[in-house]
């Protein structure tokens, strides 16, 4: 059996089944495989029927004495019941939107069930329990923990178990050992476990040790992959040509003299590095994570500045239209002393400074007039947002692309921009606090820099934990930060509220926003 059959070659499966698992995804072997439990089971102590009591959780074995299929009369709710006898007593199993299992528990059949046992007009009765037959034609591994499956419509835990049950024996009658991505000497390093191991014991664990190295090797096995494509990608993005881009320390000096501020040492350390993949033969991939106020922007135009200064050309693509008017703004200030001319484009306006008539101003131009200027090399700096990846943005010679909130991009997002010419160099940024060793692995095609310092006017920020008795003190607080002219927002636990203090939430804000 090979991991890449189709699952209608191994597996007798109805219309309806096909297409429940075409929908989550399931079509081979391998996804069937890979379609792991979110939870385990233990059976419970073994029990009598005579000795049960309601509220408890207990595991009975015995047999099948009658099934029946009903629907009830308010709810349209089908319903499957059979009866369980073990000789000490008689208890009623009842599943919900199950109507199956009536079909598939046949009398006389020998069953073990186990579930918390209930108390209604009728007596005691399990709800929905988890049932083996006994002596099934199973592996040969303990069935003390039970898995449990992420279901889809028509699809239960239980039909996944025992379809990868299935799978998994004809697999491991048939191959001594699978084909494993990882390298046994990895393997070794990391003490993990083979792939036909981590596959029996992540389907049927003897312990919850055992499911968790399993799912420890998985999850080592997705990170090993995502790297090694992250890898393979850099390794090709190097071999492009690129642009050299060499600017003497001192015209960075005179630029960022302009500022009323100076730099912090982790952005004067941001720029040095910035500046010398400038000087590389491969491209620049850089990745810059600083948290919201660590000052990204800057050295992003410290940058800027040494590419146009060069005679080449910019794009800053933003997620939002928002961020980037904000971004445009910001640039026309910083390069207005050098007469440098910046671009905004977007899906519902285009800017272009400075302005002709009024040369300390933006001005609305066509888009076709600003694409055509950019194409010629004329607007050296284009900041807009998804529409720079449009076919008809074209540049002269684009030699520098900022991508701001990497994580609000798709990588083929961010390959058609870094593709608009002939390998511009590539820094990315992100406010999101992503740790250093998972930033390494999702974005492994980019070198790593962080602006761990904050400039020294930005004043710290303040969390508050308020209690429920303090509720009308931190609204108190709202109001009056409004009244400043200042701004707050407030983020809701739920969409929908059930109980009526949703009324007084929304009664209580209605009256701080109109004040």
């Amino acid at each position: 059996m090979d991991l890449n059959s189709l699952l209608t070659n191994e597996l007798q499966l109805g219309e309806f089944q096909k297409r429940a698992l075409n929908n989550i995804g399931i079509k081979t072997v391998k996804d069937l495989l890979w379609h792991f439990p979110n939870r385990y089971e233990k059976f419970a102590a073994a029990s009598a029927i005579a000795d049960l009591i309601g509220g408890t959780s207990a595991t009975i074995s015995g047999k099948i004495l009658k099934t029946k299929i009903e629907r009830t009369w308010r709810k349209k709710m089908t319903i499957a019941e059979a009866l369980l006898s073990d000789g000490t007593g008689e208890i009623n199993l009842v599943w919900f939107h199950q109507p199956y299992i009536a079909k598939m528990l046949k009398v006389e059949d020998a069953v073990a069930v186990t579930g918390k046992i209930q108390k209604n007009k009728k007596g005691l009765y399990i709800a929905n329990p988890v049932y083996e037959k006994i002596n099934p034609d199973a592996i040969k591994i303990d069935r003390g923990l039970i898995p449990i499956y992420p279901e889809t419509r028509g699809l239960s835990s239980r039909w996944f178990r025992f379809a990868i049950r299935k799978i998994l024996k004809k697999i491991l009658e048939e191959y001594g050992n699978l084909e494993d991505a990882i390298p046994d000497f990895i393997l070794s390093r990391y003490h993990l476990p083979s792939l036909k191991t981590a596959l029996v014991c992540i389907h049927a664990p003897k312990k919850l040790k055992d499911a968790e190295a399993s799912r420890k090797r998985f999850a080592f096995e997705e990170v090993f992959a995502i790297q090694l494509y992250r890898i393979k990608q850099r390794m090709q993005y190097d071999k492009q040509p690129c642009f050299t881009i060499k600017t003497e320390q001192k015209s960075i000096e005179e630029f960022l003299s302009h500022f009323s501020f100076g730099l912090t040492n982790a952005q004067k350390e941001a720029v040095n590095r910035i500046l010398a993949d400038f000087q590389k033969k491969s491209p620049m991939a850089r990745l810059l994570e600083g948290d919201v106020g660590s000052g990204k922007t800057v050295v992003a135009a410290a940058a800027v500045f040494a590419t146009v200064k060069t005679g080449y050309q910019v794009a800053y693509m933003a997620p939002t239209e928002v961020l980037a008017r904000q971004h445009f703004k910001t640039f026309t200030e910083y390069f207005k002393p050098f007469g440098k001319k910046i671009g905004l484009v977007t899906s519902s306006e285009c800017l272009k400074f400075p302005s002709k008539v009024n040369p300390g101003k933006a001005t609305h131009i066509s888009k076709s007039q600003l694409l055509k200027w950019v194409a010629s090399g004329e607007i050296p700096i284009l900041i807009g947002t998804h529409s720079l990846i449009q076919e008809k943005v074209k540049f002269k010679n684009l030699a520098f692309v900022i991508i701001d909130e990497q994580h609000r991009f798709g990588t083929n997002q961010r390959q058609k921009l870094a593709k608009k010419s002939v390998a511009p160099h590539l820094l990315s940024m992100t406010a999101t606090p992503i740790p250093r060793t998972l930033a390494l692995t999702i974005y492994g095609d980019l070198d790593l820099t962080l602006l761990d310092e904050m400039p020294p006017e930005r004043k710290s920020i303040i969390t508050e934990i308020v209690p429920p008795t303090q509720r009308q003190r931190a609204y108190e607080f709202i109001r009056e930060e409004i009244k400043g002219e200042h701004q707050a927002y407030v983020i809701c636990p739920r969409i929908a509220e059930k109980t009526d203090s949703k009324s007084l939430i929304s009664l209580t804000m209605k009256s701080v926003k109109s004040e």
